[in-house]
């Protein structure tokens, strides 16, 4: 890690600092620049079949899907990387963050599934534009929905199975489990 990120650093500047490392992708949790974790091959087509989903449904709309390579600015000055996203805000093409993220998603890994489901879900919730927080667990057709009522309070509710449908009527679209786990098997109990 450079001398750069050894040194406390705000989000601006640490957006900067990030779109100069040639190694990996970071974020940025209490001034700290901390790479994100690798992932398998199971997890990557996850968020491609979401990613792909969410473009095929949102393409005559203001809005757009992106990937960990677009950062999330939280309001304490952490900047988070979820899998997934929808953006709703300026167009600019020359940012490097969601202006007004309405969506975001995490594939739950092993490693940072904790982190996921307390820290960053509460994060997230403190994102004024955020609609919906998704959670997909990959071993299995499961995932829970955060989405935000209209007095403003988080409500959530799972779904499970590759028939289950997950609507986000915020955004005029529904997104089936079944879609997300394109091309991918589960072993069988037993």
């Amino acid at each position: 890690m450079s001398q750069a990120a050894a040194r406390r650093m705000d989000a601006d500047s640490f957006l900067e600092w990030d779109l100069q490392q040639p190694d990996a992708r970071h974020e940025l949790i209490d001034g700290a620049p901390v790479a994100m974790t690798g992932v398998r091959r199971r997890h990557d087509r996850i968020v491609s079949n979401l990613a792909r989903n969410l473009g095929n449904q949102l393409p005559d709309t203001a809005c757009a899907p992106f990937t960990a390579d677009i950062a999330i600015r939280i309001p304490n000055g952490n900047v988070r990387r979820p899998n997934v996203g929808v953006d709703c805000g300026d167009a600019d093409d020359s940012l490097t963050y969601s202006a007004r993220p309405r969506l975001v998603v995490e594939v739950l890994l092993r490693a940072t599934r904790r982190l996921d489901q307390t820290r960053k879900l509460e994060e997230y919730k403190s994102i004024p534009s955020l609609d919906y927080i998704l959670l997909v667990e990959p071993q299995s057709p499961e995932a829970i929905l955060w989405s935000r009522a209209a007095d403003r309070r988080w409500t959530y509710a799972g779904m499970r199975g590759l028939d289950a449908v997950i609507d986000l009527p915020a955004l005029g679209i529904a997104v089936g489990l079944g879609e997300i786990y394109r091309g991918l098997s589960f072993p069988t109990a037993g």
